[in-house]
């Protein structure tokens, strides 16, 4: 199967995107501590997520392509408000990446070996983020000086106008503290002892007020209710919201790092008592975008606060439960499937996502699975990522980015291989039958309209286009509103992007930072 035209143009830009992921992976990996848990085989489910990707990311990337394209997505997923996660961050070329890397350094292939996917997966990565990220430009949160801030003027608007001011001690900062200390437990357990259901972007700036500095941290989680997860069967079937937004405006602390895991570093270190305002939204593949949840008051927002409280605990007491029950095959499939299908967001925003795509193991990557005890997966997760396999080794003269040593993390295409000796295997080829040890997904989806089966959702996500995202608004960029922000057209998309705020409803263009802090109320 013909992925892409590999002619010397191309291989040199797929060489120079494998180093940019290299590069950020070996910071990401040496900056965090071990990757381990007590309860579930972190670095063997990780290396069979690696696997599955490597087998099965080239061809769904491309059933998805068929219905919408990576760069669409990208516009549509910044709109509306939908998880992007380290899809757009890391996830979606180095999962793939670090299991071609296992491959290499096991023999299974060579490093000219399924090229035409490498360019592929690659290729779609870099026109997604670039479309994602087009209000700063960049490809990474790295190269942005490791910060995150995704969202444009009219969208930020809406969340600084709409906060709710609280301070600690009174009734909101404490809900709102509770929750989020809840829910980040919960995320946790989720996703297997990791962070794929939780992420962090940002920081966005909301000025001084009373002569403290203040900034905006904006927080997601996501998977919370009855979804895609086969665990949450159940286990999740009352909680109301599948993703939930919190918006978090901060004084006296700067977040210096927002980084391309959505982990953060701020100076001051985050406390409870550094939180001055909050809001709280939803959203979906069937939303027009963020969409208010028990933001009528403040008094409001606080039980709905406790009320989520109370439903996520019990949900994480039968999670806990769950799991206790589960075998290490069990485990091991909930962990690789939470880390492999950390881009099936992409199909539900397209409208083709299938379960059979998405939860099981591929054939391919199952062979593997007798060599996955705790001390080879340990062993082989620190090989692959901080680049001590024969594949990363190269001359004695270079001197990798943030080491010095002579690796590359990722093992480039050889431009001679692929373009004169053509000796190579151009794809791994289509999805093979998958296999799963855990009980089969029942088709209920918690979506913002309702509990429906997955066909039913893809068929809302395909008809759904949220009115920021048609022709008339999708290429109005930061800039273009810049240059035109006296004009019918922009007016018209801040209106639609005030559409549901209580303090900005039908404000319209023009309003500066400082206008739309007088415009807050109580």
């Amino acid at each position: 199967m013909s992925r892409m035209k590999l002619d010397y143009p191309q291989l040199l830009e797929t060489n120079n995107l494998l180093q940019i992921n290299g590069d950020e992976t070996y910071w990401l990996c040496v900056t965090r501590t071990v990757q381990e848990s007590k309860l579930f085989p972190v670095p063997a489910y990780m290396l069979l997520s690696y696997a599955m990707a490597f087998y099965r990311y080239p061809s769904l990337l491309a059933k998805i392509e068929r219905h919408m394209k990576a760069e669409e997505i990208g516009d549509r997923m910044r709109n509306m408000g939908i998880r992007c996660q380290a899809v757009a961050m890391w996830g979606l070329p180095c999962f793939y990446l670090l299991g071609r890397e296992w491959m290499i350094n096991m023999g299974v292939i060579r490093p000219q070996d399924a090229a035409e996917d490498v360019a592929y997966v690659l290729d779609f990565w870099k026109r997604f983020q670039l479309s994602w990220r087009r209000n700063h430009g960049h490809l990474t949160a790295a190269q942005a000086g490791h910060r995150a801030q995704i969202l444009p003027e009219r969208q930020l608007q809406v969340f600084h106008a709409d906060l709710y001011d609280c301070a600690e001690g009174d009734e909101l900062h404490e809900a709102a503290h509770t929750f989020v200390a809840s829910a980040s437990q919960y995320a946790f357990l989720i996703a297997c002892e990791s962070r794929i259901s939780l992420h962090n972007h940002g920081p966005y700036n909301l000025g001084e007020k009373d002569g403290k500095k203040r900034e905006l941290l904006v927080r997601d989680f996501m998977d919370l209710a009855e979804c895609d997860l086969p665990w949450l069967d159940g286990v999740a079937a009352d909680v109301p919201y599948n993703n939930l937004t919190v918006t978090m405006a901060v004084q006296d602390c700067h977040f210096n790092i927002l980084d391309d895991w959505g982990s953060f570093e701020s100076e001051p270190e985050f406390r409870s008592h550094h939180l001055c305002g909050v809001g709280l939204y939803t959203s979906d593949s069937l939303t027009d975008g963020y969409v208010p949840v028990g933001m009528g008051s403040a008094e409001e927002l606080t039980a709905t606060f406790r009320e989520l409280n109370d439903r996520v605990k019990e949900a994480t007491a039968n999670l806990w439960k769950r799991f206790a029950g589960y075998s290490r095959d069990q485990m091991l499939d909930a962990g690789a499937m939470t880390y492999y299908g950390i881009i099936k967001d992409l199909a539900h925003v397209a409208g083709c996502y299938d379960p059979d795509d998405w939860m099981k193991v591929d054939e391919r990557a199952e062979r593997f699975r007798p060599l996955l005890n705790d001390e080879y997966s340990r062993d082989m997760l620190g090989t692959i990522c901080v680049g001590a396999g024969p594949s990363h080794q190269f001359s004695e003269y270079t001197m990798m980015q943030h080491s010095d040593l002579p690796q590359k993390i990722y093992s480039p295409i050889s431009c001679q291989q692929i373009l004169r000796d053509g000796d190579y295997v151009p794809s791994v080829g289509d999805i093979s039958a998958g296999v799963t040890y855990l009980d089969p997904k029942q088709d209920r989806y918690q979506t913002s309209a309702g509990v429906i089966g997955y066909e039913e959702y893809n068929r809302r996500a395909r008809e759904n286009t949220p009115p920021t995202c048609t022709e008339e608004f999708r290429f109005m960029d930061e800039t273009w509103v810049k240059y035109n922000h006296d004009s019918e057209a922009v007016e018209r998309l801040y209106k639609l992007q005030q559409n549901g705020s209580r303090n900005l409803q039908d404000k319209g263009a023009g309003l500066r930072r400082d206008d739309v802090e007088k415009l807050r109320k109580p």
